[in-house]
């Protein structure tokens, strides 16, 4: 603990404490001897690689876990938190990184769902609710967010807002957000940032769980590191640099975060995909770009902005109206996503848990899933020992950690399981690769092992496009950059002219309207 944390804790009593916490599950500790205060009026960041006990941690706050050893004062008294309903009595809210929301009830009924619940009316003034939604969505800058829409119909980035304000109309004294920038992009993000901000000087405490270092130091006062299940070290961060943080986190030198971008050839290098003026009428309008062998291929713009849907629309998750697709030169026809598999076009989807992994299957059936040629025997059948051995081949590569393929992927942290997605897609010998947000939700360790993995992907040969709504992820790892807005090319920036502002200002149409006529 710092000198400054010392003085702080000396000079007023913390609205949140919690001493000597201990959890285990089964033969595992999660958690051990972790003390954490929080202030009113404070933004204090959790951080730590995926399974250092943050959500355990988090958990035990919000009344999902008890502790095994160890106390919880709420306004200098002893609480016993018996379960999420209990915290929410006492002014704790939890918004997880796990979107937790009901599918086919309404935004506004979800944002109001423990009001809708405490009340059991026998009627519901739904014209009521739909306005109140609206007003707590407008604070979140969110005016085109239906409040009368099913919940499943909305983006990932939308139903993440959605559980953000769920947790506004909430009496908080203490709120709890983990990663929830994770699926927004950087204008999203500011709103919400700046109702946090707000929150905080209405003397609401704030624990913020992120592994995104520009917004920790940006808007936390202090940070606590969790790593191994203890706290191993608080400050405040004014007195910390990123690259100490990381240490702190990691036990280790994460090096160079991104991985040195290859040296130009003296020829240019071979144009693997070409996309012609592609189009499906709805969302992706006419797009046209090349993406040349070992490039990495950046696209980057606003939620909404087509990025996904120009990705699903070249693999033939979305219907093609127009346009072409050239792989090496030759046309390809596209009309399903098998056929982009067949011609060695492979896609990663934002969504990991609902799109990218099976989680109730063991790694190995994960991983050729997509491949299973390559592990059936001349007559069809799957062979159990060809699925371990392709596992345990692209586990290895790809620095897999666990306890050995045969094990649910449910079980592992959010970067393994990111891996595994990968390693699914490995499997079926890609030419080329679009990621769509392959580090979203995962620690800070874990995002630069995918980023030398992608690189040296590229320097095989392999043609990658990585999606992102992180810009430094854009700045640091791509070679060049695509920018999208409504569905159409706005520009394209090479490594050396890339910065946030020049992205922005493409991505929100500043740099078009700056444009002399």
């Amino acid at each position: 603990m710092s000198d400054s944390v010392a003085s702080l804790e000396a000079s007023q009593p913390p609205l949140l404490a919690l001493r000597g916490i201990a959890k285990r599950f089964g033969a595992s500790r999660a958690l051990s001897g972790v003390d954490f205060s929080l202030f009113a009026g404070e933004i204090h960041a959790l951080c730590g690689e995926n399974g250092a006990g943050k959500s355990t941690l988090m958990n035990i706050i919000d009344g999902i876990h008890q502790p095994d050893e160890g106390e919880i004062h709420l306004n200098s008294e002893k609480v016993v938190i018996d379960g999420p309903a209990h915290a929410m009595r006492l002014g704790i809210g939890l918004v997880h990184q796990e979107i937790a929301l009901c599918g086919d009830a309404t935004v506004a009924e979800n944002i109001f769902m423990p009001e809708i619940n405490a009340g059991r009316r026998a009627w519901m003034d739904f014209s009521g609710l739909n306005e109140r939604a609206a007003r707590v969505l407008a604070r979140l800058g969110q005016q085109d967010i239906a409040p009368g829409a099913r919940v499943e119909t909305l983006p990932i980035s939308s139903q993440q807002l959605v559980e953000i304000a769920k947790a506004l109309t909430l009496d908080c004294k203490v709120l709890i957000l983990d990663e929830p920038t994770a699926a927004l992009t950087e204008l999203e993000s500011a709103a919400l940032f700046k109702v946090l901000h707000d929150l905080k000087a209405q003397g609401i405490g704030i624990i913020y769980i992120s592994h995104r270092m520009a917004e920790i130091f940006t808007h936390a006062d202090r940070v606590t590191v969790l790593r191994d299940g203890r706290d191993v070290h608080c400050a405040a961060t004014a007195d910390l640099t990123p690259d100490e943080l990381v240490r702190r986190m990691v036990g280790r030198d994460l090096g160079n975060y991104y991985p040195p971008r290859a040296q130009t050839p003296a020829e240019a290098p071979e144009t693997l995909l070409e996309v012609d003026a592609i189009g499906d009428d709805e969302r992706v309008h006419g797009v046209s770009f090349a993406l040349r062998r070992g490039e990495i291929l950046g696209i980057a713009g606003l939620m909404g902005a087509g990025r996904s849907e120009l990705a699903e629309t070249v693999c033939g998750l979305r219907r093609a109206r127009h346009g072409t697709v050239r792989l090496a030169g030759r046309p390809l026809s596209i009309r399903k996503y098998g056929d982009a598999l067949r011609h060695g076009i492979a896609y990663l989807s934002e969504d990991r848990k609902a799109a990218g992994v099976f989680l109730d299957l063991p790694i190995a059936q994960n991983i050729a899933a997509m491949a299973l040629r390559r592990v059936a025997s001349r007559w069809g059948l799957l062979q159990g020992s060809a699925e371990r051995s392709l596992a345990q081949e692209l586990g290895a590569k790809l620095k897999l950690k666990s306890a050995g393929v045969d094990i649910e992927v449910s079980s592992l942290s959010g970067g393994n399981q990111q891996k595994v997605a990968i390693a699914k897609l490995l499997a079926t010998k890609p030419a080329v690769l679009l990621m769509d947000e392959p580090t979203r939700g995962v620690d800070v360790g874990a995002k630069s092992e995918i980023h030398h993995i992608l690189r040296e992907l590229a320097n095989q040969g392999v043609g990658v496009i990585v999606i992102s709504s992180e810009l430094p992820e854009i700045i640091g790892l791509c070679d060049r950059a695509l920018v999208i807005r409504e569905g159409r090319l706005a520009g394209e920036l090479s490594a050396h002219d890339m910065n946030e502002e020049a992205l922005l200002r493409l991505a929100s149409g500043l740099a078009e309207q700056e444009t002399p006529a």
